[in-house]
């Protein structure tokens, strides 16, 4: 058989051989009256048809193209994180130069020995790269660390920082702009009312990065922390909705009045549509971990892939997708982690981490090549009052907004604090990715991007650096925000249930209220859908497994950190065979708990303290009204004349019967 196949193997390849070289046609049989003559080839000069070149096998090929886009990115990338690596070798130097001037400063390093040899850099910072690529993991890093507890309690204060305070800024700084560019001196009187509200809109973005970092090691008080965080996060949301917003108007050749009532709506819808989209996409995503027990391999690409289609479905629909991401990483990380498993949280956490850090510092990176290798629109009026206007409308927007929020909070922000604020409006990563992919109808897309490039460079240089010892300096309120203890636990949870029950007694809907009635809501509904083992468990018992895992997790980088220092199981084995044997009299019997009793006790643990309020409830309380009509009552009593002998009597007879609602 094998001799067969041998002797069929030549002729097999002669057949493919005469294929490739007729191409697989019949030649055509010639008629009988046409006599083919063979060509002729001239002995010397050129012929008419040349000898194919024989192709010889290659043994080293190179094909640059194929790769070329992804091959630049992972070398900018590297180059990154190597300029991180080298900045926290010597710790010190990041302690008063922030991170993101370190990696300006690298930019413009590199982007100066590619100019100086004539080198363009790689154009892959596009519009669709930064919506769709970049921008997604630096909201959903924000948004997924966010302190939750903190947020809720400040987010009426935060809110109104980020929404009205973007508003305050885009509107002042465009108009302001708009009335300079009417002067003929400055040459900007192309520039319409449309594109200044545009490029304001796009420098009201705050990204205080480094300003976040100094207030984490200052241990600034944590709700001058929140505002600026939560401000910072919920800016950018309402910038990029501005953002779409002007330059669709931009474009348009005259302005009704009917667009602008269209807009306002548009704002509103838009930012409703995000938060509702990214609830329901953590709800899926809550759900579809409660089955993932026996899959734990795959429990973080559930996280990252719900968190993307909330983004991408909002961009779909032209709503906010970074309120969507956000408020699907707020509800993902409030159930999710009771179902993934802590290998699986540990994963999550590292890689939001890292994707939101690669992206940020990519960004602040192309953002010092750009500065030294594209060129640039100068003009000193047009760039200096923005410079001016965006410090003075920041300044005015923090004193007006706080002197107008303040009564409504229990601890009022002082002027320290509204320094703080007010100084702390650093621009970034989302403004200059803003302008730097703004489309290319509108005329001054150079000056904007000069601006803009200006603005970050100074905030982020000048004010970054200066933010540390001005802080220290007027001595802002501080607090420990990392002081994590089961007292602290139980007095929080103690003051809370207090308080929901004096708002209960008042007549009050505060947000310790609404926390109350949401919390009866989940433990009896949504815990039951979302979460697999749907007890209630008390914050309590969730803080002491969040302690003990810190606990173990120090322990494990200890010894990893010197393996000498800790015993072996071979020494322990020995010391304990060693060891002399207890006597009866000198050991205590170790006791066994039932399930039951284990089952007691953490009903006790869990339940116990948030039950007390139910228990109390079963006595008639007062209603609303009933508090209302006896506290005019008791003023109209008090207005009477005479009030105070009528007290004073009833001081000196008291009334042996009780009030009617506690009987």
């Amino acid at each position: 058989m094998l001799l067969l196949v041998l002797l069929w193997l030549p002729a097999f390849f002669t057949f493919l051989i005469f294929l490739h070289g007729s191409r697989g046609e019949i030649p055509a049989k010639p008629s009988p009256s046409v006599t083919i003559l063979p060509p002729v080839k001239p002995d010397n000069g050129p012929q008419a048809f040349p000898d194919a070149e024989k192709a010889n096998l290659p043994v080293f090929t190179m094909d640059y193209p194929r790769i070329q886009i992804p091959f630049e990115i992972t070398l900018w990338m590297l180059l990154a994180s190597f300029a991180k690596i080298g900045f926290h070798v010597y710790h010190k130097i990041t302690i008063w130069v922030p991170e993101t001037c370190l990696l300006i400063s690298i930019g413009l390093i590199v982007g100066g020995i590619m100019h100086s040899v004539h080198e363009e850099p790689p154009a892959v910072l596009t519009s669709s790269v930064f919506f769709l690529y970049m921008l997604p993991p630096i909201v959903l890093d924000a948004g997924y660390f966010m302190p939750t507890r903190a947020f809720f309690e400040n987010i009426g204060t935060v809110l109104w920082f980020a929404v009205v305070g973007t508003l305050w800024n885009s509107i002042g700084i465009g108009m302001s702009l708009f009335a300079i560019c009417q002067i003929e001196a400055f040459g900007v009187q192309d520039i319409n009312l449309q594109e200044n509200l545009l490029f304001a809109s796009i420098i009201s973005a705050v990204d205080p990065v480094a300003v976040l970092s100094v207030f984490e090691d200052v241990s600034v008080n944590e709700a001058l922390y929140i505002v600026v965080f939560g401000e910072c996060l919920f800016n950018d949301a309402v910038t990029v909705v501005l953002y779409n917003m002007f330059t669709f108007v931009a474009e348009m050749p005259v302005v009704e009045p009917v667009d602008v009532f269209l807009g306002v709506a548009r704002f509103f819808v838009v930012g409703l549509g995000g938060m509702g989209f990214g609830i329901l996409f953590g709800f899926a995503a809550s759900f579809t971990t409660r089955f993932t027990s026996r899959v734990r391999e795959i429990e973080p690409l559930f996280i990252f892939m719900y968190s993307y289609l909330a983004y991408l479905v909002a961009e779909l629909f032209a709503i906010s997708s970074i309120m969507a991401i956000v408020t699907c990483a707020l509800t993902m990380k409030y159930y999710v982690e009771e179902n993934v498993s802590q290998r699986s949280c540990t994963t999550i956490r590292h890689v939001v981490k890292m994707l939101g850090s690669i992206s940020e510092t990519l960004i602040f990176f192309f953002l010092g090549v750009v500065t030294v290798t594209t060129e640039h629109e100068w003009n000193w009026a047009y760039i200096l009052f923005t410079l001016f206007f965006a410090f003075v409308w920041r300044g005015l927007g923090v004193l007006v907004l706080t002197q107008i929020i303040n009564p409504f909070r229990t601890i009022p922000f002082n002027m320290k604090d509204q320094f703080g604020l007010a100084y702390g409006g650093l621009r970034g990563a989302i403004s200059f990715a803003l302008a730097f992919t703004l489309p290319e109808n509108i005329g001054r897309k150079q000056l904007f991007v000069t601006a803009t490039i200006v603005i970050i460079l100074f905030t982020v240089f000048l004010q970054g650096i200066s933010i540390r010892p001005l802080i220290e300096f007027i001595n802002v309120r501080r607090t420990n925000r990392n002081l994590d203890t089961i007292n602290v636990e139980i007095h929080c949870r103690l003051m809370e249930h207090t308080i929901a029950g004096i708002e209960d007694l008042c007549g009050q809907w505060s947000r310790h209220y609404w926390k109350d009635k949401f919390m009866i809501f989940n433990n009896r509904f949504l815990r039951r859908i979302l979460i697999r083992d749907s007890r209630a468990e008390s914050s309590i018992v969730a803080l002491y497994k969040k302690l003990e895992l810190q606990n173990a997790m120090e322990i494990l980088d200890t010894v990893a950190g010197d393996i000498s220092a800790a015993p072996s199981i071979v020494s322990l084995y020995e010391e304990k065979k060693n060891s002399p044997t207890p006597t009866i009299s000198t050991t205590k019997p170790k006791k066994k708990f039932l399930a039951s009793d284990l089952r007691n006790m953490h009903n006790i643990l869990s339940k116990n303290m948030y039950k007390i309020r139910q228990r109390v409830r079963i006595i008639h309380l007062p209603t609303t009204r009933e508090i209302l009509i006896r506290r005019h009552s008791t003023i109209r009593r008090s207005l009477r004349p005479g009030s105070f002998q009528t007290s004073v009597s009833r001081k000196l007879h008291p009334i042996s019967r009780s009030p009617s609602w506690f009987q």
